[in-house]
């Protein structure tokens, strides 16, 4: 069963990925979430409180979802394309409201270091995981090919939810993988 706090937290991921961050207000959650009046604020006394609550609640779901991806195991190059072709393709696809939040809120955080720490903490888990599969796919250089292939995920991601949500992801990911292992 979801709790009313849960019910808020995914009203207010809704409201900052479709409408942006002006949108994040208690009484507006609420709204959309089909609570009574003054409920968000009793979990989320404070609008940080909210946004803190909201960046968390990404981070973790993120983690979740992303979580049984990266339990997935492959053998080759292909595979390793295909494991990242499905993870920007959820990011870009099912999970595509979620995704504009998540990046809302790294530019809201950048003035607020405290917010951007869940965010972080789960973008630093992605960065290791693929580290580690770089690295076991033989990059000449794991760290510099890791900065550039997260810095590419960013890339597509973005393009897909901005500017051509049906662009083609495989090609791009197995000319980013083939690269970083150069």
């Amino acid at each position: 069963m979801t709790t009313t706090r849960e019910r808020a937290l995914e009203a207010a991921v809704d409201l900052v990925g479709t409408q942006g961050i002006r949108s994040l207000t208690h009484a507006r959650v609420d709204l959309q979430a089909g609570l009574p009046r003054g409920s968000t604020s009793n979990h989320f006394r404070t609008r940080a409180a909210l946004l803190s609550g909201v960046a968390t609640h990404i981070a973790e779901q993120e983690t979740r979802d992303m979580g049984a991806l990266a339990s997935q195991s492959f053998d080759d190059l292909d595979g390793f394309i295909d494991l990242f072709t499905d993870v920007i393709e959820l990011l870009t696809g099912p999970y595509a409201v979620r995704t504009r939040a998540r990046y809302t809120l790294f530019l809201e955080a950048a003035s607020d270091p405290d917010l951007f720490a869940p965010m972080h903490a789960q973008r630093e888990g992605m960065a290791a995981w693929s580290l580690s599969l770089l690295t076991g796919l033989g990059a000449r250089h794991p760290e510099v090919a890791n900065r550039a292939f997260m810095a590419f995920g960013d890339g597509i991601i973005l393009h897909r939810l901005s500017v051509d949500p049906d662009a083609p992801v495989r090609p791009s990911v197995a000319v980013a993988v083939r690269g970083c292992l150069e």
